[in-house]
Order: C-alpha cells, then sequence, then structure tokens
C-alpha cells in the first residue's frame, strides 16, 4: 500500500539518530548498544531466558543484574512511585507515559482485587499529571482467563463460577466508572482470541455507559486478525446508533504463536492473516476509516511500525487535522522504537510511551516477552541496534 500521495511532504523523519536518543548519556547508549547486540542473537535470548528462570527459581542473587539490564531498559521501577523519574524524562521530550502495571501469571481473587487497587492509583496519578494521557489493564489481571473462556463458549457456569464473573464484571466496571469520573482515558488491553469476544463485550458495554460525552474508554484492535477490520467497521456502526463514541487503540497483535498452535492442535481456522503484507494492509485501511470519522472517534495507534506511522501522518496532513489533535496518539513500549516516539513528538504529533513496573519477579513474563519479540520480529532487533550503532557513530565514539 501507497502512502496517501506520494507528492506529499513527509512530515516526520525517523532516520533522526540525533532526536530518537537525545535524552541518553553517552554510557547509556552504549549500555543500549550492548543489550540489542545480545537479543539479536537468539540463542543468547534463548539461554539467557531460561538461566534467569532458573536462577529465580533457586533463589540465586540475579535480580540486580536484572535490574541493571533488560528491567532498566524496558519498566519504569517496581513501584508506581519508581516511575517518576521515567514520568519526567519522557515529559522531558513532550512523551507522555500510560502505567502499565505489567504483574502477569496471578490467578486468583485476592490477587485480582490487589491487581485492580493498582490500577486505580494508576488512574489517580494519572488524573493529577498532564504527563499521563492514559491509564490501562488487561482483563485477565483482574478475572480468570480460564472463566473468561467459559464465558465466550457460552458454557454452563456453577453457582460459584457465575459469583467470580459477576465479581470480575465489577472490577472492570468500577475501573471504568473511576476513570469517568477522574476524567482519565482508560484501555482495555487485547488478549488472545478465545476470551477476546467477552473482553469486547465488556468493552462495549463500558463505552456505551461512559463514552457518551468523548471516548473515555478505549477497546483495542489487533489488526493482525483477518476479521479485526470488519469487527471496527461494525463496532462503529454501533456506537453510532447507540449514541456514544467509539474508543480505538490500534495494534497489529501479541499472540500470534499461541493463536496458530491453538488453532492447529484443535482444528478450526487459524484467525491471524495468512502474511505481515495482509496485516499491514488491514492496518493502514483502519487508519483510513478512523480518521475520516474523526467526529465520533478517537484512536492511539499503538505501533512500532514506521510506515503505518508515517501514512497516518500523511493523512492527517492531507485531511487538514492538526498534528496535535488529542483524538489522535501514537504509542510505543518503553526502550523500543525511541527513533518513532521522540521524531514524532519532536513535530508536535501526541506521543506516549508504555511504562510498565511492578516486582522483578512478577514482571519478568513480560521482559521475557520483549527479549523473545524483539528477536522473532523480522528485523526488529537488528533495527533497534542498528539505529543505537548509527547514533553512537555521529557522536563519534564508536560502538565497543
Amino acid at each position: 500500500m501507497a502512502y496517501p500521495s506520494p507528492k506529499d511532504q513527509i512530515p516526520v523523519f525517523f532516520e533522526d539518530t540525533s532526536v530518537a536518543f537525545a535524552s541518553k548519556s553517552d554510557a547509556k547508549l552504549r549500555k543500549t548498544y550492548w543489550l540489542f547486540s545480545l537479543m539479536n542473537q537468539a540463542r543468547v535470548v534463548n539461554l539467557g531466558t531460561f538461566f534467569i528462570k532458573l536462577a529465580l527459581k533457586l533463589n540465586l542473587p540475579i535480580k540486580n543484574l536484572i535490574r541493571a539490564t533488560i528491567f532498566e531498559q524496558f519498566c519504569g521501577g517496581e513501584t508506581i512511585n519508581d516511575c517518576d523519574a521515567t514520568i519526567k524524562a519522557l515529559s522531558s521530550s513532550g512523551i507522555g507515559t500510560i502505567l502499565d502495571y505489567s504483574v502477569e501469571g496471578e490467578d486468583e481473587e485476592a490477587s485480582f482485587e490487589a491487581t485492580a487497587l493498582e490500577i486505580f492509583k494508576t488512574i489517580d496519578k494519572a488524573a493529577g499529571s498532564e504527563s499521563i494521557p492514559f491509564s490501562v489493564f488487561k482483563v485477565t489481571g483482574v478475572a480468570s482467563s480460564e472463566l473468561l473462556e467459559k464465558v465466550q463458549k457460552k458454557d454452563e457456569l456453577s453457582e460459584d463460577e457465575k459469583a467470580a464473573y459477576g465479581r470480575a464484571h465489577e472490577r472492570v466496571e468500577r475501573l471504568c466508572e473511576h476513570a469517568y469520573a477522574k476524567g482519565v482515558r482508560i484501555f482495555i488491553d487485547a488478549e488472545e482470541s478465545w476470551i477476546q469476544g467477552v473482553i469486547d463485550d465488556l468493552a462495549y458495554e463500558m463505552m456505551q455507559k461512559f463514552n457518551r460525552e468523548r471516548a473515555i474508554v478505549y477497546n483495542t484492535y489487533q489488526l493482525y486478525r483477518h476479521e479485526t477490520l470488519e469487527a471496527l467497521k461494525t463496532a462503529f456502526l454501533v456506537a453510532r446508533q447507540k449514541g456514544y463514541f467509539l474508543g480505538g487503540k490500534l495494534v497489529r497483535g501479541a499472540y500470534m504463536e499461541k493463536e496458530r498452535l491453538r488453532a492447529r492442535e484443535n482444528e478450526y481456522f487459524n484467525p491471524i492473516h495468512v502474511s505481515k503484507e495482509a496485516t499491514d494492509i488491514d492496518y493502514n485501511l483502519a487508519i483510513d476509516f478512523c480518521l475520516d470519522r474523526l467526529e465520533h472517534i478517537a484512536i492511539c495507534l499503538g505501533t512500532h511500525n514506521e510506515y503505518s506511522s508515517q501514512y497516518c501522518a500523511i493523512k492527517m496532513k492531507k485531511l487538514g487535522i492538526a498534528n496535535n489533535d488529542d483524538r489522535i496518539w501514537f504509542a510505543q513500549l518503553l526502550g523500543m522504537s525511541d527513533n518513532i516516539s521522540y521524531n514524532l513528538a519532536k513535530v508536535g504529533y501526541n506521543v506516549a510511551k508504555y511504562v510498565p513496573y511492578g516486582p522483578i519477579n512478577a514482571v519478568l513474563p513480560y521482559l521475557i516477552r520483549r527479549a523473545e519479540e524483539n528477536t522473532s520480529i523480522a528485523g526488529q532487533s537488528s533495527r533497534e541496534f542498528l539505529l543505537v550503532k548509527s547514533e553512537l557513530k555521529r557522536r563519534g565514539i564508536g560502538s565497543l
């Protein structure tokens, strides 16, 4: 797919490493170079994650090593207050923060309630800071994934399961209601296809309640699924019929291998597009669809894809939409794609970084995914590595 018009002036240059890494000292830049050079090697990543898991299981003293390397690169801290330095640093470059409590793998009522209470704190912190434009949560952080799957399949629930789902529903509603009361926009993250249907239902129910004046609740659309573009269009029509604003975070997706494996094992049609090109086409068509209906939609492009980011910027210019229109945001993960984030922010676009935080042990699954993602996504780690290498060369300090 071509840009909207090849004759349009390119609004932003993602190759400018002087902007991308302006906030990093020479020492920090060298450290980032070293980390991505390791993550560029699949064998090193696989061995490293194995030994990290083993060391933590054996209670070996490696937390300080993790904290000083991969945790420092991709996380804001172990507590919400630990993130203050990151929030301030990003804000100084015109970039917002999305605090993401990234504790995973919990599966009991006490943990669900504790996670909900932590997300309440992120909402309160966002309400008191112009540097935090959104809050975010995963439904599986406050509800059992097994229970969500049973609800989606419309299996008969026991009385205990009905009560548990009632509590999960209440947590989601309490979070969205609190965000509404505080005037804070909140993302409901996407998850696996076998629970995404029930998550969608919850998101649209919350939108109908809290998106009457503007988009407060945002659902997440994974465009690597072949039915998502049509689902987005349908969601818009329903929102118009029912009189609320649609909030949409557009992502490509994060569960590709898991989705393919499960589809194969259970002998059903793989919901993932057959090619990356098909995903890219749908993603950019989703941008078109939303920008053409901006009166009734607010969006965030959660993407590390330079082409789609540029595509959106050019389309905004073509439509006469201001760079800083508050209905359009771009978001990337902390520690990744700084060339996109900082260069967009430099020319006035709304940009935020997802800033995960939580105890090192609990955040480890997130960190391992980041390392594996950088290795498995074609060119991702190489791209990060080469950009850092280019900036080291520009500064005249080499790469060793």
